[in-house]
This record gives C-alpha cells, structure tokens and sequence, in this order.
C-alpha cells in the first residue's frame, strides 16, 4: 500500500502543476464569446489565404452589362458600378485588411515594446525622453495623425500601414514601460544583478518574457482598430489605390449608389464589422484568461 502511496503522489504532483499558460488556455476555451470570435478570425484567414480558389471571380473583372445588379444565385452579394463581383471583392479585400492589421501592429508591437523596456528599466531621462515623445504622438487624434503622415508619404497601401503602425507605437510603449517598472523591482531580478548579469540578458530572457501577457491582449485588440483605421484611410482616399479591393475603399467607391444599390455599401460594411467584432471578441477572452485580475 505504500509502494502505491509513493507512485501516485508524482502524478498528483503532476496535474498540480499546470504551466500558466495551459491554465490560461483552459481558461480561455471555456469563454464561449471568445471562441466565437476566434472562429470569426480563422474564417476571415482562411478566405484571405484561399481566396484565388473561393472567389468566383478576379477582383477586376467587369462587365457593365451586369452593373449594379442585386444578389442572385450568379453574383451572391450583387455587382458594384463596374460590374465586379462583390463577394470576390470582398475575399481578396480580407487579404488586404488582415495583412495591414497583421504587420501594422507587428511594428508598432515590437517598436513600442522596445521602447517601454528601455523606459521602464533605465528610468532617468531615458524614460523622460521617451515618455515625452509618447505623450506627443497621443496629444493627436489617432486618425488625424495618420492623415497627416500618409500625406506627407502619400497616398498608398505601404505608407498608410506605416502610419497605423506609428500611431500604435504609444500604446504598446506604455504598456510595457508600466509592466517593466513592477517587474524590475522583483526578487529575481535583484539577485541577477546581483550575480553580475548583463543588462540585455536581463531584459530579454527575464523582463520581456514575463510582459507578453499584456503585448498578447494589447496586440490582439490593437488588430483590430487598425482594420477600422485602414478602412477610414482607404474610404478618405488615402490608403489603398484602385484597383485594390480594400474594405474601405468599396464603402467610398459605392457611397454615390446608397439609395440605387444599397448592397454596394452593406456588404463591405458588414465584412469590416464581423472581422473587428472578431478580433475583439478574442481580444476579450485573451484578456480574461492572462489577465490574473479578472480571474475569480
């Protein structure tokens, strides 16, 4: 009996200690809305990675014998001004917001978080340094901001990214530098200064790996406002040129054919919402499994 005692006690050991990161994973298939979300998100992914297979058509075919023609069993979703199927255009257009969502808040991710760690570990005027150029960015309107940095580029897919990403570089910056600053103060990282551990490896194996959590939560809801920021560049004309079939741009294309084609309009609208909605559905359900404040 003893023999069986001692055998099981390493696998209740075992199931005890559950990494925080399958906890969290637990935690999040159990939230039904964040699932939802996520399967929203995949659906979108799946069109953008296939959509020379699941396209009808190319994303500028036209024929203006069939122009503004409502939904039937030929053209699902109708045809624009030109005649172009708008479920096509809608399938490649996910290939356009996701990559700009995708990459925008990649660099804005790594450019911020570079700069929060730096802040938040250095302090001193390295921290009001940074600290004053965040506050600069943030004392503009996101949007207004972006304009003006896409006119100066000007108008294009590549520089209206850019912009997306710099105007999301505060938000990540001071996120980070917030979590750096309680994280520091911690006892292993005294003792690894202690020990004589250089200053980079401190921060890249120690610091950087106990602040994704945020960065996770942060990037996946950043995704999505960059989707609604691009689709506002590309509806004022200052994103993606045509004939690329970005969300936005279709919403500006067709605004003229609200009342004639309303499908036009509510197609592309309706795209954008599903996939913001998404996003933030599992932004949401990142945030309640990492987060060990809104854990009960």
């Amino acid at each position: 009996m003893a023999e069986l005692a001692q055998s099981d006690l390493p696998l209740k050991k075992r199931d005890e200690a559950v990494s925080p990161w399958k906890e969290a994973w637990r935690s999040f298939c159990k939230n039904k809305l964040a699932l939802v979300g996520t399967c929203i998100v995949f659906l979108f992914i799946i069109l953008a990675i296939f959509a020379p297979l699941i396209a009808p058509q190319g994303i500028d075919d036209k024929n203006l014998a069939n122009r503004l023609q409502p939904p039937s069993s030929e053209h699902w979703l109708g045809t624009d001004d030109f005649g172009r199927d708008i479920l096509s255009r809608i399938i490649y257009g996910a290939r356009i917001s996701l990559r700009v969502g995708f990459f925008a808040v990649l660099g804005s991710a790594i450019v911020g978080s570079l700069l929060g760690i730096l802040a938040g570990y250095y302090g001193r005027w390295v921290d009001n340094l940074i600290s004053r150029v965040f506050d600069i960015l943030l004392a503009f309107p996101s949007i207004l901001l972006a304009l003006a940095i896409v006119a100066i580029l000007g108008p294009s897919l590549r520089n209206a990214l850019i912009a997306i990403a710099i105007i999301n570089v505060p938000n990540f910056g001071r996120l980070i530098r917030s979590r750096v600053l309680s994280v520091k103060e911690e006892e292993y990282i005294t003792a690894a200064r202690a020990v004589g551990m250089k200053d980079r490896r401190i921060l890249f194996q120690h610091i950087l790996p106990n602040s994704m959590a945020p960065i996770i939560v942060q990037a996946s809801l950043a995704i999505a406002t960059a989707i609604i920021e691009a689709a506002a560049l590309g509806f004022l004309g200052m994103g993606a040129q045509p004939p690329n079939p970005e969300w936005g741009k279709m919403l500006a294309d067709s605004k003229n054919y609200l009342t004639q084609a309303p499908w036009t309009m509510i197609f592309p609208g309706i795209a954008i919402m599903l996939t913001v909605l998404g996003f933030n559905l599992m932004g949401d359900g990142l945030r309640d499994a990492l987060d060990p404040k809104m854990k009960q």
